[in-house]
């Protein structure tokens, strides 16, 4: 063991440390390495959207839930029919809720905005608040086919049709334009 050497003592080693290894690379050549990394992502995306239609929502048959519907007989159910072409289903179920039973099935409108068709039996004092948030509020009369609908505000920038029957309760609601909201619940009622 060496004894202990004074704080202001200078190693005596002079051996030059080895040289510092410099990149071959220049710039360049990681732009170049980049652009053969990006080309075949580029070339996958524009296949995903162009030829898969990655951009496209899946669409679903709405059939089985508006059958399921029928067959619980909880309410009257009703399809729409007489739809424009265009009009794109994205999403039905039908489910047994707490005090009753309710139909969802979404849509995708013509113009590419979404709608909901809601019918249920559950209580109207108890599904608006809940479809519409607390904010919705009636906004008058909206004389469709056979029966009087009720426009109402709701959640956010959408709109509301509202026919309440006796035992069912029927919701056009959506970000869709007004002629659309009309369209659908034409088609429904």
């Amino acid at each position: 063991m060496e004894p202990a050497q004074p704080a202001d003592r200078t190693p005596t080693d002079t051996t030059p440390a080895p040289p510092v290894a410099r990149s071959e690379r220049s710039p360049r050549d990681m732009a170049i390495s980049l652009l053969v990394l990006l080309v075949p992502i580029v070339l996958l995306l524009a296949f995903y959207r162009g030829f898969l239609g990655g951009d496209q929502p899946s669409t679903v048959d709405p059939a089985p839930a508006f059958e399921q519907a029928r067959s619980a007989g909880a309410f009257p159910v009703s399809e729409p029919t007489g739809l424009g072409e265009g009009w794109r289903t994205v999403r039905a179920t039908y489910r047994a809720v707490e005090g009753g039973a309710t139909l969802r099935v979404g849509y995708l409108t013509p113009e590419g905005r979404g709608l909901q068709l809601v019918q249920s039996n559950v209580p109207p004092e108890r599904l608006l608040p809940t479809e519409l948030t607390e904010e919705g509020q009636p906004q008058g009369q909206a004389d469709l086919g056979a029966g009087t609908w009720q426009r109402y505000t709701a959640r956010g920038n959408e709109q509301a049709l509202v026919l309440l029957q006796q035992g069912r309760t029927v919701i056009v609601i959506g970000d869709a334009r007004d002629n659309e909201l009309r369209e659908m619940a034409a088609a429904v009622d």
